[in-house]
């Protein structure tokens, strides 16, 4: 391998916002067993959204209390708000919390509006508030969602999510992601953002959050990877996007597939310390507690194979 890369498992937040039926609790904590035993290191577990506009995540305490523990494994779970941090920090005080909290900011005012019901101004005033009151508790990570286009407005600033990252970094962040939240997003673009990034706020991990929307997810993840990203989400199956409830986005909306990205990266020779046995019961797993075949390329073709490597994987999908 020549090089190495961290994969956060989005499925069980992320990827259930989007579900219109509520996936059990045990089932959840059934899929980050295999998550963890898959080998990932950062897995994002749940949501502290409010429990009726996010209806997927009333269990966030009881997932979190219940997930398998492990060293080197770290839970996250997203806080779009103040009340949502004095949750994650009463668990945390119960023995049972996150390991890192995400908190969100959005790159236009319109998709701020639509999505967390409040301006710019107002949002940053409460991740400011957010970030002092989880200080020292949680390893913080910052999110820029539509960062590289919005629904509503169109062409976003590259600089404006360069000031946003920074910002983040002021407050403490350990790492910021940038979200591609409804697919828009091209590789030079995303080559561009990331050259720039490292040039104007170095020294910040920087998490790179495709959506396949428009199907340039893998292109986009590669040109990040060549421009030097080496921390991405994904979600298996490439479920997830927007709640429901919201609308915006349209066709499917969801993350890139892990299966596919994990695939890839292997395939270049890009070390993701996830065990391709362990990942393709998992994608099997996580199409059974959704009930339905989902959107992973690997699932049904196979894992590629390389010429003189050890052989991986057939097709996901039993009967594939």
């Amino acid at each position: 391998m020549t090089d190495r890369v961290t994969i956060c498992e989005c499925f069980a937040r992320d990827g259930l916002q989007h579900e219109p039926e509520f996936v059990p609790t045990a089932t959840k904590l059934e899929l980050l067993e295999h998550f963890v035993a898959a080998g990932f290191r950062r897995i994002e577990a749940t949501s502290y959204s409010h429990p009726e506009r996010v209806p997927a995540f009333t269990d966030a305490s009881a997932v979190l209390a219940g997930a398998p523990r492990r060293p080197g494994v770290a839970y996250k779970a997203t806080c779009p708000n103040v009340r949502a941090v004095q949750r994650a920090l009463a668990d945390l005080d119960g023995g049972t919390g996150a390991d890192e909290l995400s908190m969100l900011v959005s790159a236009s005012e319109s998709h701020t509006e639509r999505n967390l019901r409040t301006t710019r101004e107002r949002q940053w005033a409460a991740v400011t508030e957010m970030a002092t009151l989880a200080a020292e508790r949680f390893r913080l990570v910052g999110v820029v969602s539509v960062a590289f286009g919005c629904p509503f407005e169109g062409d976003v600033d590259p600089g404006r999510v360069v000031e946003d990252v920074a910002r983040f970094v002021d407050l403490g962040v350990g790492a910021v992601t940038l979200g591609d939240t409804t697919g828009v997003a091209t590789p030079p673009a995303v080559a561009e953002l990331f050259a720039r990034l490292d040039r104007e706020v170095p020294g910040v991990p920087v998490i790179a959050h495709f959506h396949d929307t428009r199907g340039a997810g893998i292109a986009n993840a590669v040109a990040a990877l060549e421009a030097g990203c080496r921390h991405f989400d994904s979600a298996f199956g490439g479920v997830g996007g927007h709640p429901a409830a919201i609308s915006y986005g349209a066709g499917q909306t969801g993350n890139v597939c892990t299966e596919d990205m994990v695939s890839l990266f292997e395939a270049m020779g890009v070390d993701t310390g996830i065990d391709l046995d362990a990942l393709a019961q998992a994608s099997r797993a996580c199409e059974e507690a959704l009930g339905r075949s989902l959107h992973s390329q690997v699932a049904r073709a196979g894992f590629t194979r390389v010429p003189g490597g050890a052989d991986q994987p057939a097709a996901v999908a039993a009967g594939a």
